[in-house]
C-alpha cells in the first residue's frame, strides 16, 4: 500500500474507535526504545531512601513505560491507528502496619521524593483505621536482574503499513469468500517495568503481547437475517512472529474446522470465517436438552476463566471484591476440608506464570516475587488459591504465589489472576478418538456470549461454531447453542481430556477487576475436553 492510499483509506475512520485511554498519543517511531536503567535505579533509590528515612518498614517502587498500538479496520478502510505512551513512577510504602500509595509522572528525584512522602502520610493516616497490621510474606531480594518476553520480532518495530496490509488482506479474503461486512483489529502492548524494593531487588522487565481479533458478518438480503463469526485466534505473549504462520501450528479438526497454536494465519481464518458465517445462515437451530459436549480450547478457556480462575482468587473468596466483582462459592471451609471435589479425577487446574507464549508469563510479579507454578485443583480436589504477599498467611503459605499486578505505574498493585489452565490428559487421546465414543453430542468452538452469577456458581456459555455429533461422527452445523452449568457439577461431569498434542492457549486481553477498574491479560490452556449430560438451551427460542 502506498502512503497516499493509506492516508486516503484511513482518513474516513480516524477517531471513531472507543478504547480505554492508556496515556498520551505519540508517533509510531517513538514506540521503540526505553528509559535508561541508570536513571531508573537512581529514582528507585530516591524513593527507597526517602521511605526508610520517613519510618517505613517496607517500600517498593515501580517505574513504568507502557506502550500500546491499536489498529482498527473495516472492509477496505482503516478506521483508526492509536499509539500511546504512559510513563511514571508509583511508590507503595508500609508504615505503622498500613499501606500508602502515591505516584508521579515526573521522572526527577525531587518529584519522586515528594510522592514517597505523600505515600508515607497516607499510610500513617490509614494506620488509625486498620483492625490488624499488614502481614507480608518474606521475599528474598534478587539484586539487579532482568527478564524479557522471548520474542523474535518486536511488533512495535514493524511498520504500520505492513500491519495495515495484513489486516486489509484478511478483510479482502473474507469479502472474496462472501462476507457482507468485516472488521479487523490489531492490539500490541509493551510494558517496560522496573521494580525495586527495600528487600534488595532491582528488577527490569520488558513484556510483550499481541492480538488480532476480527468479526465477519454475512447477510441474507432476502430475509434480512445475518450471522457472524469471530476470529479463532488467541491473544498471545509473543512478538510479531505470531503472525508468520507455520504449518506445525495449524490444527485441522473433525468437522473441518482449522485452529492455530503458536502462530496464526489471519488471512486463511478470515476466509474460513466468511464461509462459516454464510453456512450459519442455513444451519438448523439446536433442539434443547441434555448433550455430551466436546469443547475445543478456543471455547473452554472462557469457562475456565469465569468458573475457575475468578472464584479461586483469594481476595474474592475473602469478600474484598464483593462490591464490584462479586464473591466466590469456593469458600475457605471447602478448602480446609481437604476433600472438596471441584471436579472429576480427570480435572487438574494449574496456575502458572512461567508458561511460554502465555499472556501472563513474567519473570517477577509487581511485588518482586519470582514467577512460579502451582496446582489449584488436583485430581478434582480443591487444594489452593491465588495469593499475594499480604494474603499468603491466610492460607498457611510461607511465600506469595506471585499474583500481584498493576496495569499502570499510577495504579496500586493488587491480586490478579495468573494463567490458569486445565492439565492435558495423561493417556493418548485425540479429538477424533474422543468423538468416536459419543452417540449424541455437540462440538463447540470459539468464544461466545456468557452470563455468570456473583459467586461464580451458575453460568451460561455460548460459542462461535457448533456441530452435531451423532453415533461417533461430526455431522451438521447447528445454531443458537448455549450450555448451562453449575460450576462443581460441570467440572465433575468431565469424563475425558485429550493429550498434550492437542493442548492450546486461549485468553483474555482485557480482563477487568478492581475499583478503580484495572485491566490485565491472562491465558488459559487446555486440550479438547468432554463433558457428559450437560444442559443445552436454544438461545433463539421465544417463550412468549
Amino acid at each position: 500500500m502506498h502512503r497516499r492510499d493509506f492516508l486516503k483509506a484511513s482518513s474516513a475512520g480516524f477517531g471513531l474507535l472507543l478504547l480505554p485511554a492508556f496515556g498520551r498519543a505519540i508517533a509510531a517511531e517513538d514506540l521503540v526504545g526505553g528509559i535508561d536503567v541508570a536513571l531508573k535505579k537512581r529514582l528507585a533509590d530516591t524513593a527507597l531512601d526517602t521511605a526508610k528515612a520517613g519510618g517505613a518498614s517496607y517500600c517498593d517502587v515501580r517505574i513504568g513505560r507502557y506502550l500500546r498500538q491499536f489498529i482498527t479496520t473495516r472492509e477496505d478502510k482503516v478506521e483508526n491507528v492509536v499509539n500511546t505512551e504512559s510513563t511514571g513512577v508509583g511508590i507503595r510504602v508500609l508504615a505503622d502496619g498500613a499501606w500508602g500509595f502515591a505516584a508521579t509522572n515526573q521522572l526527577g528525584t525531587d518529584a519522586v521524593a515528594e510522592a514517597t512522602r505523600q505515600a508515607l502520610a497516607i499510610a500513617k493516616a490509614n494506620s488509625g483505621t486498620i483492625t490488624q497490621p499488614v502481614q507480608l510474606a518474606p521475599t528474598r531480594g534478587v539484586g539487579e536482574v532482568s527478564w524479557t518476553t522471548p520474542i523474535q520480532r518486536n511488533a512495535m518495530e514493524v511498520p504500520i503499513k505492513d500491519k495495515v496490509e495484513l489486516l486489509m488482506s484478511a478483510n479482502a479474503a473474507a469479502t472474496a469468500a462472501g462476507a457482507s461486512f468485516v472488521a479487523s483489529r490489531m492490539f500490541q502492548v509493551n510494558e517496560q517495568k522496573y521494580f525495586a524494593s527495600t528487600d534488595g531487588s532491582y528488577i527490569d522487565q520488558d513484556i510483550h503481547r499481541i492480538w488480532t481479533p476480527f468479526t465477519v458478518t454475512a447477510i441474507d438480503k432476502a430475509s434480512g437475517k445475518f450471522r457472524s463469526r469471530d476470529g479463532l485466534s488467541s491473544p498471545m505473549g509473543m512478538g510479531y512472529e505470531f503472525l508468520d504462520p507455520k504449518p506445525q501450528h495449524r490444527f485441522e479438526l473433525p468437522g473441518g474446522v482449522v485452529m492455530y497454536s503458536d502462530s496464526y494465519d489471519i488471512v486463511a481464518d478470515a476466509a474460513a470465517a466468511a464461509r462459516d458465517a454464510k453456512a450459519k445462515l442455513k444451519a438448523p437451530s439446536v433442539k434443547p436438552g441434555k448433550y455430551d459436549l466436546v469443547l475445543d480450547p478456543s471455547n473452554l478457556f472462557l469457562t475456565i476463566h469465569e468458573s475457575v480462575g475468578h472464584p479461586l482468587e483469594l481476595d474474592r473468596v475473602l469478600g474484598y471484591e464483593a462490591n464490584y466483582a462479586g464473591t466466590s462459592f469456593a469458600t475457605l471451609d471447602k478448602w480446609r476440608s481437604g476433600d472438596y471435589r471441584y471436579g472429576s479425577d480427570k480435572v487438574t487446574f494449574v496456575a502458572d506464570r512461567t508458561q511460554p507464549h502465555s499472556l501472563g508469563a513474567i519473570g517477577f510479579d509487581d511485588e518482586g516475587v519470582a514467577a512460579k507454578r502451582w496446582n489449584l485443583v488436583e485430581d478434582g480436589v480443591l487444594v489452593n488459591y491465588q495469593a499475594t504477599r499480604d494474603q499468603a498467611h491466610i492460607i498457611n503459605e510461607e511465600h506469595s504465589h506471585g499474583c500481584s499486578y498493576a496495569d499502570s505505574w499510577s495504579s496500586v498493585q493488587f491480586q490478579r489472576m495468573p494463567n490458569v489452565s486445565l492439565a492435558a490428559g495423561k493417556s493418548e487421546l485425540s479429538p477424533a478418538q474422543m468423538i468416536k465414543d459419543i452417540d449424541d453430542g455437540i462440538y463447540i468452538f470459539g468464544r461466545g456470549s456468557y452470563s455468570i452469577d456473583q459467586q461464580r456458581y451458575n453460568a451460561q456459555f455460548g460459542g462461535q461454531l457448533f456441530y452435531e455429533i451423532k453415533d461417533g461422527q461430526v455431522t451438521n452445523m447447528i445454531e443458537d447453542v448455549a450450555y448451562q452449568i453449575r460450576t462443581p457439577e460441570f467440572w465433575n461431569a468431565c469424563s475425558a481430556t485429550c493429550d498434550q498434542r492437542d493442548y492450546r492457549l486461549g485468553g483474555s486481553f482485557f480482563d477487568g477487576k478492581g475499583q478503580p477498574s484495572q485491566v490485565s491479560a491472562v491465558s488459559h490452556g487446555s486440550s479438547t475436553t468432554r463433558f457428559d449430560g450437560i444442559n443445552v438451551i436454544n438461545t433463539a427460542r421465544n417463550l412468549g
